[in-house]
């Protein structure tokens, strides 16, 4: 795995202040981490009920199935992501990763089940994403764009220029087809 490490915005090229201008943050991100909390109280809801319906609920199988709820809500615990100029912020439950992003160096889509946006920055800080996060929100996704292409220009991002123009086409697409619906012409 890659270096994770916890960092505040202030931290960021050592100058001690946050990049001026605004930030664009995941506006579904609450409604997620309500789902997350819902869907974890509900297997304990459940769980319990089930060991009190049998006659066969203790302290011991109580812990239990706590810990199984907390593990669920730990998998489901959705990112915190925010960006702002030259800043990509993703807070998980644990970690906090920073990644520059007018300075990239690579981004690529990672292998695995959940397809997930992997960015790393010349301060070798590495980021991953879910990219559904730009896709669900339009100002993310133009803050991010509008730094990459600096990274380009600058002549740091060496890999992932693909990478970067699939997500732009799977934006277009979704935003295509937003449009389409809400005109009734799908």
């Amino acid at each position: 795995m890659g270096r994770r490490f916890t960092q505040t915005p202030t931290g960021a090229r050592g100058t001690g202040a946050a990049p001026p201008g605004p930030f664009a943050q995941d506006v579904h991100w609450a409604g997620e981490m309500r789902s997350a909390i819902g869907v974890a109280l509900l297997l304990l809801t459940a769980l319990f009920a089930m060991d009190a319906g049998f006659g066969e609920l203790s302290v011991p199988r109580g812990a239990l199935w706590t810990g199984l709820a907390g593990l669920l809500f730990a998998v489901l615990h959705p990112s915190r992501v925010c960006v702002r100029p030259g800043l990509l912020i993703a807070r998980g439950l644990l970690v906090t990763s920073t990644v520059r992003t007018d300075s990239l160096v690579s981004v690529r889509w990672s292998d695995g089940v959940a397809q997930r946006m992997v960015l790393r920055d010349t301060e070798g800080s590495r980021v991953e994403i879910d990219p559904t996060v730009m896709i669900r929100n339009p100002a993310m996704w133009h803050r991010l764009d509008t730094d990459t292409r600096a990274s380009v220009r600058s002549g740091t991002l060496l890999h992932g220029t693909t990478a970067l123009r699939q997500l732009a086409q799977r934006i277009d697409r979704e935003t295509a087809h937003t449009v389409f619906k809400a005109s009734g012409l799908q």
